[in-house]
């Protein structure tokens, strides 16, 4: 028998270079695990050939490390075909791991395949030594070779199954594992090269015409090291733009999280807006249109929300808000939408049972609303008012849900606020006719539909006219002459009150005028100011221009606020009062005692006139409640050293009564109606003729 040894030093390399092939491979499962596509079959392919080359210049290494006391050769066309083998080998083993997942019979399938594939490349590189006779191996060692070989290819699959996910410290365990692999590789190779006995007299038939020996060691080792860290540099890199890829997708993921969250929901409550509650609609009616049942949908608005705003200012009103929906938002079921489309506007989508369910719900809510709430050390109080559409039954689209209980909500606010009332076709009529008269109001601003009638006032004592109060009239081109309680309201609400106003100014400077210039100089035309107006910016320069513009002393003008308006801000009042009176402007405090005066403030407040509401005055000749609450109000603004008008005086003896209590100046049907001006001064002749005859 030929004797054979080992050159340490490239023992010593194989070894190291079973464990950087086992490394690789490792990685390679876990960049092939989570590929995708084309990316996957080229790290496939990829891998299959680093591998191969690694596993089999750990073999082909081992064999150089083998000396015999002849020469060696190996023969070209076997050393290609074993390595092709690992190739292959390789290949298979990374397509088997790239599955999510592979059951246990795959896993021993796999192993005896790579097994007999490492076997195969070990045996047929042996056989290109082209040995002759040929090699005797030794069957103990040689079944244990190949034991070795599927024993290691099961262990190696399944570590790499087990160590393929990027997790914390999955570099480390495969350093470990790739020592183990490493090892179990040599093993079998180094048991394999131990079952070959070489008989006496043995030759290597790829000696003279074979790869020769010399250098070869250094070439392959070279070549097999450069292959193995680039494939592991790439591999690591790529996990590396993988890594930062997912966590940029991730970081766009959330942003479009956030984006969505934005867009769907309400930045200050959290809640659904609008255009989500539109897409709960949707679906709601389709489920129903599918699957039968019912649901309501409930237009909550809040009761005495902006006196909380005006009062505490923004912050404490959003506050609120948030608390108002928190409150709601815990109170329902998970599947219906509490959205917020707005200002103090909520909107709930609930699912039904049947039809009573909605009462069952609405009270619920009117319930909740109407307890206390306490923002920022405030205990405030609020309520909501809540129209009510079904489905099936009161629309066909969700706008036409979303209208029609809009326009139950406005009836049950104009029902007394603080409940809920189900939609009704008559409501819809209403709410058109709204929308058409808002229309109407802003063309008869543009096209100039209004105009003023003046009532006149008198003196109480002497009849003596003393000026006109001037009151809007709006000539509607289909519905006639229309009264303010048909506009006002509507101008308040949509802010044209603003611009009407300033008409109603401007028109009244100028027909006072021309009275003044008719020698009545003394006379004094009463302009009424809506709350909107008053607590406008521009008032003041308002006032200032129109008096200009017609060259008006502005002591012939009297601008009649009520009494809750110049009490709502008191101090706000007093600075915007006390400009207009700087300016000569006369200021009258109207509809007096209806409100919620503070005398401390009143005394305070620049005003030259009380005006006694039309309420006390009906029912003074049967009420004595009224007849002292006159009486005190006369006597407290003669305190104040403040002009008395009574309006409403209809009747002589309350013309009598008003007259003998100390009344400055009165004002009502009995004395004159509103008049256009072209017949104001005709009526003002008959209406002294009535106060002379009634004072005799």
């Amino acid at each position: 028998m030929l004797i054979g040894h080992y050159t340490l030093s490239l023992v010593l390399v194989s070894i190291l270079v079973a464990m950087l092939a086992s490394y690789t491979a490792l990685d390679l499962a876990g960049r092939v695990a989570t590929a995708l596509g084309r990316a996957k079959i080229m790290w496939i392919c990829g891998g299959a050939l680093s591998m191969g080359i690694g596993i089999w210049s750990m073999h082909f290494i081992g064999m150089l490390a083998f000396k015999l006391p002849i020469d060696l050769g190996f023969d070209l066309s076997l050393t290609l075909m074993s390595l092709a083998v690992a190739i292959l080998s390789s290949g298979f083993a990374l397509w088997l791991v790239s599955h999510r997942h592979v059951p246990l019979l795959h896993v021993l399938f796999g192993a005896f395949a790579m097994g007999t594939g490492i076997s195969t490349m070990h045996y047929t590189g042996m056989a290109a030594l082209r040995m002759q006779p040929g090699i005797d191996y030794d069957p103990t060692l040689f079944g244990l070779s190949l034991v070795i070989a599927v024993t290691a290819s099961a262990a190696a699959l399944c570590i790499a199954l087990r160590l393929r996910k990027e997790t914390p410290y999955v570099r480390l365990a495969r350093g470990g594992a790739a020592v183990i692999m490493g090892f179990a590789i040599v093993g079998m190779h180094y048991t394999g090269m131990a079952a070959a006995n070489f008989p006496q007299g043995s030759f290597c038939g790829a000696a003279v015409n074979g790869l020769r020996t010399d250098g070869l060691d250094k070439l392959v080792l070279v070549t097999t090291l450069a292959v193995l860290t680039i494939t592991l540099l790439t591999s690591v890199l790529d996990a590396r733009l993988e890594a930062r890829t997912a966590q940029l997708a991730e970081s766009l993921s959330e942003a479009n999280r956030e984006l969505t969250q934005l867009a769907l929901h309400d930045t200050l409550t959290g809640l659904p807006n609008r255009i989500l509650l539109a897409d709960r609609i949707e679906q709601a009616m389709r489920k129903v249109d599918s699957q039968g049942g019912l649901f309501a949908l409930m237009f909550m608005d809040l009761d005495g929300f902006k006196p909380v705003n005006d009062a505490f200012g923004h912050h404490v009103g959003d506050q609120l808000l948030r608390e108002v929906a928190l409150r709601m938002r815990d109170n329902f079921h998970r599947h219906d939408t509490l959205a917020r489309i707005g200002g103090d506007e909520f909107v709930l989508l609930v699912e039904l049972e049947e039809i009573d369910d909605a009462t069952t719900v609405a009270s619920r809510q009117v319930a909740l609303v109407g307890k206390p709430f306490t923002v920022q050390d405030h205990d405030l109080q609020v309520t909501v008012s809540i129209g009510i559409s079904l489905y099936p039954g009161n629309g066909r689209t969700q706008q036409e849900l979303l209208m029609n209980a809009d326009a139950a909500m406005y009836h049950a606010k104009s029902a007394g606020k603080n409940g809920y009332s189900f939609f009704d076709a008559s409501m819809n009529t209403n709410a058109r006719n709204q929308l058409q008269l808002l229309q109407d109001l802003r063309v008869g601003l543009r096209e100039g539909q209004f105009c003023l009638h003046y009532q006149p006032k008198f003196a109480a004592g002497t009849g003596e006219p003393v000026g006109a109060e001037a009151l809007v009239r709006w000539n509607h081109p289909e519905h006639g002459l229309l009264m303010p309680d048909k506009f006002i309201g509507l101008a308040e609400k949509t802010g044209l009150i603003i611009n009407l106003g300033e008409w109603v100014l401007n028109e009244a400077c100028r027909q006072m005028r021309v009275w003044f210039d008719a020698g009545y100089t003394h006379w004094r035309i009463a302009v009424n100011l809506s709350a909107l107006q008053f607590s406008h910016a521009g008032l003041v320069k308002n006032v200032a221009q129109s008096l200009a513009a017609h060259g008006l002393p502005a002591n012939c003008l009297t601008l009649e606020i009520t009494e809750t308006t110049a009490m709502s801000d008191a101090d706000a009042s007093m600075m915007v009062l006390q400009q207009l009176s700087d300016m000569g402007v006369d200021l009258s405090i109207d509809d007096f005692g209806t409100g919620y005066s503070s005398l401390m403030y009143l005394k305070r407040l620049p005003a030259n006139e009380l005006k006694i509401d039309r309420g006390f005055v009906r029912d003074l000749e049967n009420d004595s409640d009224d007849a002292a609450i006159v009486s005190a109000i006369v006597a407290l603004g003669q305190a104040l050293n403040l002009r008395i008008v009574a309006e409403g005086v209809e009747t002589s003896s309350q013309q009598s009564f008003l007259t003998h209590l100390g009344c400055d100046s009165l004002q009502g049907y009995l004395l004159g109606h509103p008049l256009p001006a072209d017949r104001f001064m005709a009526d003002i002749s008959a209406a002294q003729n009535r106060v002379s005859e009634s004072t005799l």
